[in-house]
């Protein structure tokens, strides 16, 4: 579970409705290349009896991987401004990638049934929210804080199901994932519309990183919703 918390440091120029709207549509484009990236990884791994037994036949490469997932978050909201455009997306590549060949054991516990289920229902929510965060006319801003407090909530309850693995904090969680990173989505759609309209659009680079980190932020939330949309109604293999 990973959540972006960057944000751009711009605060100039046109906020131009043509301009928002193209920024849009690379931030879907990018986040849509970036799932399928995982897809795609996750089926090939998953079909890969070596790869299967190269990951699974220990802890160590998962773990690996997974903390490559989070320094490669880190490194791209720590070094955005340094970075050009198309390196912040060759890195959100690099990580999408990542993160399905740890998502390939989605394909092996879960049903292929329920990982289509899962996908389509989560495309659906999401894509309400993120419409809801385009439009909407509220402020979202103390919506936000409150929800990245859910993030750390949801991280601790976890950890602590670890060790006392009851079955009812594991439903809960999963609930109030589901329900916290629909919120988010709703969010992080507001903001990348502010930075959106109030980004010097003439400037390519700006824009593309802007549309770059929009992606990753919306990719996380619905990978997010997706895995707690298994989690609370998956069928596992037999």
């Amino acid at each position: 579970m990973a959540q972006y918390e960057g944000y751009m440091p711009y605060a100039y120029g046109s906020d131009s409705v043509e301009a928002v709207n193209e920024i849009f549509r690379k931030v879907y484009q990018y986040m849509a290349i970036g799932l399928i990236l995982t897809a795609v990884t996750a089926y090939i791994t998953a079909s890969s009896t070596t790869a299967i037994r190269m990951l699974f036949t220990s802890q160590a490469p998962l773990i690996i991987i997974a903390l490559a997932e989070v320094g490669l978050v880190i490194f791209l909201g720590a070094a955005l401004n340094k970075l050009s455009a198309a390196a912040a997306l060759m890195l959100f590549a690099a990580y999408s990638i990542l993160n399905g060949i740890t998502c390939s054991v989605i394909l092996l516990v879960y049903t292929r049934a329920s990982v289509y289920q899962a996908f389509f229902s989560t495309a659906g929510m999401f894509g309400a929210m993120s419409v809801y965060g385009l439009y909407t006319k509220r402020d979202l801003t103390s919506m936000g804080s409150f929800l990245r407090m859910g993030v750390w909530g949801l991280l601790i309850a976890m950890l602590i199901n670890i060790f006392i693995g009851s079955s009812m904090l594991e439903l809960t969680v999963s609930v109030l994932g589901i329900i916290i990173f629909l919120g988010l989505t709703a969010y992080d759609t507001a903001k990348i519309k502010e930075m959106a309209s109030t980004a010097e659009w003439s400037d390519g680079s700006i824009t593309g990183k802007i549309a770059v980190i929009g992606a990753l932020s919306l990719y996380l939330d619905f990978i997010n919703i997706f895995l707690y949309m298994l989690r609370l109604f998956g069928k596992h293999r037999d």
